[in-house]
């Protein structure tokens, strides 16, 4: 006997991305002998709504809007906010979501009120659901309320439907609380899914108890019952390609483009680093932070398979970090294939020259290091294991390389000072020449991150779930066990005022860019050097040094060096004083970063290329 399955990916999952979660459990479910197939609902809102408009409800950080809009058909009667009172609570932060002639308000109730309904009753009345077995969701940030919005008509329409839950919204006391509190949920996998899917699918076909597959919760009266999950996946090369077939062809009878479109792919599980030192901020990886990853060999395999079978080149990473393997084998096979791949990776900031060299000429186009601070002491306060003068380097590199790097300025950290603000101020405007952030704001408390799993490390602390939480789960639901987001507040945190001179150069760097990105390069030969400065609209300016402080620069760009370690490469015959106070000059001009005892050269080599 077999379990015809639907997997679905709904709203508020990106609509230029397919779900590599549904993609990878239909591959395996059909590895395994059972029909599966996938159903991207979140594209049919895309393309009810508007594609920007959707893109904007996307937005996973910030209040819960998308699973606010979803709640009352959700959860009905029980809903706590069926008077719409979040978009007037959080109308200032929700700003960007007014229409070109509707409010804030008007906007958001119209979609919830008629949008939404008249989207699920589409997808109930259009689908093919006659015959299926299971109905599986996968729910990532604010997946959830429609998640649980279809299956409730569905299980109304067609009772013997069974639903089964998964994904990161699921991950530990959160499924759980879910499993307990929302009736529409048969049944939760907590954790990975790639074996206790298949398990889950091949109990229900066989008459047996899916709640003895081990990772998989469900209600039994008042109580959840739940199996402790096998161990995390080791051999990642067994996993098959997702199949992405449905979302393409969804795209294309919807009428939405697809030409933008970055395919997920899947190379490595966990963070290497996290499991030595995690990060203070990070909630990612929940309960499995155990790094595993694919050979490169099969990395490059699948990049290719899928590239020949969606005619696609564009490929995201859903990676935590870059496997360090990957910088001698994968991406040199990259470039030597003459593969016109365009790849996103999130890494740690720590890149050499050569490495970033390495993935620009293998077809990563796109970081995401996480860089976080331009303060080594807040840094350290983030237990991230790289010094500012690193992250300067990354972005110096990045530009010269031309990749595009994603990354944010933080801020709230237990310990930080003042001074750690006001000195990244001051030097922002000689870094004006490297990719600005997307952002600069205070740190978002996230479950399983250190901050919040370990307060009595951290000092004292108010926190409660992040306020939005309360406009979408009924009474029954506890929030401080669903929440992935809190608000919170150190008790010796620093005043919003410490942060207002950084928050300010960031904006001005970033308007520096609006008109076309500035440059600071140099060029040089033996104890000569020229430095053209174009950081400055309106005041462009040239250096020129010689001899000894043309060598002192030039040693100081290729990596954060000491003044020792400038005067042993060097052989100068003068004293360490000397080389410090020659960087000293460099810092006063804003050609040099100075990091303690690190100096790193600011401008960029002018011949492209090396």
């Amino acid at each position: 006997m077999t379990v015809p399955t639907v997997l679905v990916s709904m709203p508020f999952m990106q609509v230029d991305r397919p779900s590599i979660q549904v993609g990878l459990l239909k591959a395996i479910g059909e590895a395994n002998g059972f029909p599966v197939r996938t159903l991207h609902a979140n594209l049919d809102l895309a393309a009810r709504i508007g594609p920007a408009y959707y893109r904007l409800l996307a937005e996973h950080r910030g209040r819960q809007v998308g699973d606010w809009l979803f709640s009352v058909e959700a959860f009905g009667a029980a809903a706590p906010d069926v008077d719409g009172e979040l978009p007037a609570e959080f109308a200032d932060e929700l700003a960007y979501l007014a229409g070109e002639s509707a409010s804030v308000r008007d906007r958001l109730m119209r979609t919830r009120e008629h949008d939404v309904p008249a989207f699920l009753d589409a997808l109930v009345d259009g689908g093919d659901w006659h015959g299926t077995g299971v109905v599986g969701f996968s729910s990532t940030f604010q997946q959830n309320t429609a998640s649980f919005a279809l299956a409730r008509r569905l299980k109304e329409r067609f009772p013997d439907i069974v639903t089964v839950f998964g994904g990161a919204n699921f991950d530990g006391v959160m499924g759980l609380e879910l499993v307990r509190s929302v009736d529409c949920v048969d049944y939760a996998v907590i954790g990975e899914g790639d074996r206790a899917f298949p398990r889950l699918l091949a109990a229900l076909a066989a008459g047996t108890d899916p709640a003895d597959v081990p990772g998989v919760a469900r209600r039994d009266g008042d109580r959840v019952v739940a199996t402790e999950a096998a161990p995390p996946l080791d051999q990642l090369d067994d996993l098959p390609a997702p199949d992405y077939g449905e979302f393409f062809e969804r795209s294309a009878s919807l009428g939405l483009p697809t030409a933008e479109t970055w395919l997920p792919f899947e190379s490595a599980r966990g963070c290497w680093w996290g499991a030595k030192h995690h990060c203070t901020f990070c909630g990612l990886n929940g309960t499995t932070m155990r790094f595993r990853a694919k050979s490169p060999q099969r990395v490059l395999d699948e990049l290719v398979g899928q590239a020949r079978r969606y005619h696609a080149f564009r490929f995201e990473a859903v990676d935590n970090i870059l496997d360090p393997a990957y910088l001698k084998e994968l991406f040199p096979a990259l470039a030597a294939g003459r593969h016109d791949f365009q790849i996103f990776y999130e890494v740690k900031a720590n890149l050499t020259r050569e490495q970033l060299k390495v993935l620009a000429h293998g077809g990563v186009t796109h970081l995401q290091p996480g860089l976080e601070s331009l303060s080594s002491g807040v840094l350290r306060l983030m237990d991230k294991g790289v010094r500012a003068a690193q992250n300067v380097n990354l972005l110096r590199w990045a530009r010269y390389y031309g990749l595009h790097v994603g990354w944010n300025i933080l801020w709230g950290f237990p310990g930080e000072t003042e001074e750690d603000y006001l000195a990244q101020a001051a030097v922002v405007p000689h870094l004006v020449h490297l990719q600005p952030p997307a952002s600069a704001a205070g740190i978002w408390l996230e479950r399983f991150s250190p901050l919040y799993a370990q307060p009595d490390r951290f000092g004292p602390q108010r926190r409660t779930f992040e306020a939005s939480y309360r406009h979408v789960y009924p009474e029954g639901v506890d929030l401080d066990r669903v929440a992935y987001f809190f608000d919170h507040e150190f008790v010796d945190a620093l005043p919003p005022s410490a942060y207002a001179p950084l928050a300010k150069a960031v904006a001005d760097w970033a308007e520096a860019w609006s008109g076309g990105p500035p440059s600071l390069t140099f060029r040089s030969t033996r104890g000569f050097l020229r430095i053209e400065d174009r950081r400055r609209q309106g005041h462009d300016g040239t250096y020129t040094f010689h001899d000894t402080l043309a060598d002192i620069y030039v040693a100081c760009s290729e990596r954060p060096t000491t003044a020792p370690a400038v005067r042993s490469a060097l052989g100068l015959d003068r004293p360490v004083a000397d080389v410090e106070a020659a960087f000293e000059q460099f810092a006063e001009r804003g050609l040099m970063f100075l990091d303690g005892n690190l100096a790193l050269s600011l401008a960029l080599p002018a011949t492209p290329g090396r």
